[in-house]
């Protein structure tokens, strides 16, 4: 189970930077960073390039999959929540009575008697 969730926040990184780069190299209103690139980049990427539309949605979907998934897997290898372990910490640490000590009345603070 490790094995799979390492690798699954390997793809989760790569698509994030992928969609960054992705996100970057599209032509905006005032162009983009695809202009770096020259020619080749502006008639790759360029306003009416539909390819680059679809490869940025499929690069979407595969990092909100990864990070779903990530949190599934995490989820059940952790088998419980931060809430539920605050919780009987919580009551774990509660004073239980002290037994009075043998053959004698439980001790009674001591009082001013006014």
């Amino acid at each position: 189970m490790s094995l799979l969730i390492t690798l699954i926040y390997i793809i989760f990184v790569l698509s994030a930077i992928v969609l960054v780069t992705v996100v970057l190299l599209q032509e905006g209103k005032g162009g983009g960073f695809g202009e770096a690139l020259g020619t080749s980049g502006q008639q790759t990427f360029g306003v009416g390039a539909s390819g680059i539309n679809k490869f940025t949605g499929i690069v979407a979907a595969v990092f909100l999959g990864s990070a779903l998934l990530t949190h599934v897997f995490n989820r059940a290898q952790s088998g419980s929540s931060v809430i539920e372990q605050v919780g009987d910490s919580v009551l774990d640490s509660t004073v239980s009575p002290v037994a009075p000590p043998e053959g004698g009345t439980p001790a009674v603070p001591p009082t001013d008697g006014k």
